[in-house]
């Protein structure tokens, strides 16, 4: 059984996000903390950095070329080399409470970003989407950390989960409005085993997770069961992308922050980036589309 293992010599902060560039053959993710955003070749060579003024909570591709970045203060347009073209809207939290934290893409090209409460003590975070005319709505609320999202490969379900909560949310989707409708508890995790955090969907239908503070990720079936699991050696992996030619190359973040120095002694991989094969391929990430 294939195991992850180091895709290069690079240790991050909080790396957040992987996203794979089908047409660059690029992989993309953000350093949260760093205010970061870093890419590579599959190989992990030609590692390049672009670096902001805020955390980059999580981005997308445009079609059109560069990224939709949500950040601390709200979400911005920029070009291919991270210059900053236009403001679309403020963070609808708090910036002082809740920066940026998990997002993505849904089968219509739109992006949904969602926030990260920090003082945690209300589930005070939301879930929002920018369509093509970049307008901006709220979508979803009652969360403590915004996290997880996938869609199936059907487009009638949105994954998301709510990492602090030990949640994993599906929620329909109308084939007709687009719009989600009453979202439901998929699984709940048991407290002390590592909790889910971001995700990615392969094409067989099947959720895979990274659980953070559980040292691995997993495969769920679309009826709720876990099919395999991945130990990492690193106690929080933060996501999981698909990639490669073939779309059979998964890449899972890694996180080293809040942790002491005698664990990153013990853990020194902690902030990795990671990389197995899969038997099965993962679903595309689509790109943002604008009018």
């Amino acid at each position: 059984m294939n195991e992850p293992v180091p895709l290069f010599d690079y240790i991050g902060e909080l790396p957040e996000c992987p996203t794979w560039c089908e047409t660059g053959r690029r992989l993309y993710w953000t350093d949260i903390l760093r205010k970061e955003l870093h890419s590579c070749r599959p190989d992990g060579t030609d590692h390049r950095i672009l670096r902001f003024e805020e955390e980059v909570g999580c981005f997308a591709l445009r079609e059109k070329g560069g990224f939709i970045l949500a950040m601390r203060t709200g979400i911005y347009l920029a070009d291919a080399q991270g210059t900053i073209e236009r403001k679309i809207c403020d963070n609808p939290n708090n910036p002082l409470l809740a920066r940026f934290n998990d997002g993505g893409v849904d089968p219509y090209g739109r992006f949904y970003a969602g926030t990260y409460w920090s003082p945690r003590d209300y589930n005070g975070a939301l879930l929002c989407r920018v369509d093509a005319g970049l307008t901006v709505k709220v979508v979803q609320c009652d969360i403590l950390g915004a996290n997880g999202l996938a869609f199936s490969p059907d487009g009638r379900w949105m994954y998301t989960t709510d990492t602090p909560n030990h949640v994993l949310y599906r929620t329909p989707i109308d084939p007709a409005s687009r719009e989600p409708g009453r979202r439901e508890v998929f699984m709940s995790f048991p407290r002390g085993n590592g909790r889910p955090d971001g995700a990615a969907m392969d094409v067989e239908g099947c959720y895979w997770t990274a659980l953070f503070d559980g040292h691995r990720i997993a495969r769920i079936s679309p009826a709720a069961e876990i099919l395999e699991e991945h130990r990492l050696p690193a106690r929080c992996p933060t996501m999981v992308c698909f990639g490669g030619d073939d779309m059979k190359t998964l890449y899972i973040t890694t996180t080293r922050e809040n942790m002491s120095e005698d664990e990153l002694r013990e853990r020194p991989l902690s902030g990795a980036l990671f990389t197995m094969r899969t038997a099965v391929a993962g679903m595309r990430k689509p790109a943002f589309k604008e009018d």
